[in-house]
């Protein structure tokens, strides 16, 4: 006898001698192991999906936020009397376990699925029906005593609890993004004020252009970054807030209570404390996923800017003997297995991959966003997977530039005041004195001849030394100040 005709001459939900237990499904029976809370679907997703590697345990705040749909929504179908007492227990409390972070091991389906996430809303349906069999007194994969998809997924569709979770699982994990960051510019604003007095050479296409200070330099990178953190604690909650549960397949709500929907999102918001509103139109929130791609853009707009971050540390750090050298990025591990003594900017350079790789994500969501037909759009899985990746590798870039780059960079202070004095594009900051015409040609002739500025000034005596003394003061090069009228002749 084949194993697939023994198989169907067993009961469904029986245990085999061997480790496996048996169950069944629209496609037929498979042995699924005895110990594993998931079941049938989620092992034939698996069979199916080896693609990314990266399960959906990857993400544990993705894998709470499913425990926590399916938690409001037993809550809801409970309350208006479709779900048993018994049952609707098991199930909660199955929910809790996996929100308090049991039993995440055993969503094990590849981020990237066909099926428009099917396979993940089956993963989460098994292996909270497992547990809550579990705690009844049953055995694993005993579907009649409560069943995956009757009783864990009642009232609801893949269709609006995924990307539910999908917001949700964005709003949890949204604070230690914002955490990461906050912290990175709080330490680029502190570098800013110890490096205040650092005198040194501000540069425009990689040519000298005028004075500033370092600390000037470090507090325009804590700025750009705070404008990021700004835009992402103001909109993200107001992108991701509105969910489309309770539409269930496509946004017309079919099978579901006309009370269900409200009470559902009521509990979900009371459950996960982020505060989320019922979409008012469940068929255009199904299909749509505008919210995603401005928040990946977001996500975007923050790797493009860490990583100039990176490519500016990078430069001002260059040579030590035959780069700019302004600043020392602390040494983190030797930099060539032939080069003896050197060491390179390790962390930056891993910065700036990270943003490539958040860049390239935003680019697959893009499409991914634009790729869907009709009332759903089947690339929902795709925009789980990179935008959920963007957000770590972005915490875990800030975190690692923050704590193993920028709160060690010291400053060459005097290399960097030598590299001003010596600088040709000291001449603009004595322009308004010596007129247009002088500065150029005092310029030219530094280019040429390779003395210093301020040398071919004193030699031509074109301002007196208490003059030429007031203008080189740091505080009057870096700022805005009054300067004397010039005569019309």
């Amino acid at each position: 006898m084949s194993s697939t005709t023994a198989a169907s001459a067993v009961s469904p939900y029986a245990s085999s001698s061997d480790g496996f237990r048996f169950e069944k499904d629209l496609l037929g029976t498979l042995e699924v192991p005895a110990d594993a809370y998931y079941g049938i679907q989620t092992l034939r997703a698996v069979n199916n999906f080896r693609l990314s590697g990266v399960p959906l345990s990857h993400y544990p705040k993705f894998v709470t936020a499913l425990a926590m749909v399916k938690q409001a929504t037993a809550d809801a179908n409970h309350q208006l009397g479709y779900l048993s007492t018994d049952k609707y227990q098991a199930i909660s409390q199955a929910c809790s376990r996996v929100i308090r972070g049991e039993f995440h091991d055993a969503f094990v389906v590849d981020m990237i699925q066909g099926g428009a996430g099917t396979s993940t809303n089956m993963n989460a349906n098994e292996v909270i029906a497992n547990v809550a069999l579990e705690a009844m007194g049953h055995a694993k994969g005993d579907y009649h005593h409560l069943h995956p998809n009757n009783d864990v997924n009642m009232a609801q569709s893949t269709n609006d609890a995924y990307p539910t979770a999908i917001r949700l699982g964005l709003l949890l994990g949204h604070d230690m993004l914002l955490a990461s960051l906050d912290s990175l510019c709080q330490t680029l604003g502190k570098k800013g004020e110890e490096f205040t007095d650092v005198l040194k050479m501000g540069r425009t296409q990689l040519q000298d252009a005028v004075p500033m200070t370092l600390g000037q330099e470090f507090h325009a990178f804590s700025t750009t970054l705070n404008e990021d953190l700004d835009k992402l604690r103001r909109f993200v909650p107001e992108l991701l807030c509105e969910v489309n549960l309770g539409g269930t397949a496509i946004g017309t709500g079919i099978n579901a209570d006309p009370g269900y929907q409200q009470l559902a999102v009521e509990r979900l918001a009371a459950i996960s404390g982020q505060p989320l509103k019922p979409a008012l139109d469940l068929i255009e929130a199904t299909s749509d996923m505008g919210a995603f791609v401005l928040f990946s853009g977001l996500l975007k707009r923050l790797a493009v800017k860490l990583s100039k971050i990176c490519n500016d540390l990078r430069l001002l750090s260059s040579g030590p003997r035959t780069g700019i050298n302004e600043i020392n990025l602390p040494p983190r591990q030797p930099g060539s297995s032939i080069m003896p003594g050197k060491v390179n900017p390790v962390i930056p350079e891993a910065v700036n991959q990270v943003a490539f790789e958040v860049i390239g994500n935003d680019l697959a969501l893009t499409l991914a966003a634009e790729g869907g037909q009709l009332q759903l759009n089947v690339m929902e899985p795709l925009i789980a997977y990179k935008i959920f990746d963007s957000i770590r590798l972005l915490q875990r870039a800030m975190d690692m530039l923050r704590e193993h780059c920028i709160s060690g960079i010291t400053a060459n202070v005097d290399h960097c005041r030598a590299l001003v004095e010596n600088s040709i594009g000291l001449v603009t900051a004595l322009n308004p004195y010596i007129g247009y015409e002088n500065a150029t040609r005092i310029a030219r002739e530094a280019l040429i001849s390779g003395r210093g500025v301020l040398e071919l000034v004193r030699e031509e005596q074109l301002l007196d030394e208490e003059t030429l003394a007031d203008i080189l003061r740091p505080e009057n090069m870096i700022a805005p100040r009054l300067v004397p009228l010039k005569s019309p002749h």
